[in-house]
């Protein structure tokens, strides 16, 4: 499933990804709270369709990024501490695609051709992803704590590193 950049319902659904993780009750029993979390509990709080929470989930723990429990008081838990699952590794393993090319990496932008811009727009998706993948959980989670403290307006400083 591709996300273009100009698509915001795509943009909605990283949003979503991003919020299973850090909000307050759901957020403090995916990180290995008390308790897993349900999807049940996810959906209703968040208010996404539990059977695209489904699809999601068994991606994520099909990657390694959460484990689950069955049975009565099982759920979901993130594997990892937040500070080492980044937003790219959440994107890629739920086959979400940033793509800001036309032809979403084909190079057939122009017919059968690659458009002039073509290298420009892989380029600026490669960037993106090097800043999604400087940006871990728990950097959300603390901006969003940051917020609710009463800041109006979280920045984020990370820069991608460049090997040279």
């Amino acid at each position: 499933m591709a996300t273009e950049l100009s698509d915001t319902e795509g943009i909605h659904e990283i949003d979503h990804k991003r919020s299973l993780c850090s909000d307050s009750d759901d957020g403090y029993r995916l990180q290995g709270g008390v308790s897993p979390v349900t999807l049940g509990d996810i959906s209703e709080r968040q208010n996404i369709s539990l059977s695209y929470l489904e699809q999601l989930f068994g991606k994520l723990r099909k990657n390694g990024l959460v484990t689950s429990t069955r049975g009565p008081g099982g759920g979901y838990r993130i594997r990892n501490p937040l500070g080492q699952i980044t937003v790219g590794e959440i994107i890629r393993a739920v086959d979400e695609m940033v793509d800001a090319t036309q032809c979403r990496g084909m190079k057939n932008c122009k017919g059968d051709d690659e458009c002039i811009t073509h290298e420009l727009w892989m380029g600026l998706n490669e960037r993106i992803f090097e800043y999604m993948d400087a940006v871990s959980l728990a950097d959300l989670v603390s901006k969003r704590d940051m917020k609710l403290s009463g800041i109006k307006r979280v920045n984020f400083d990370h820069r991608p590193r460049h090997s040279n």
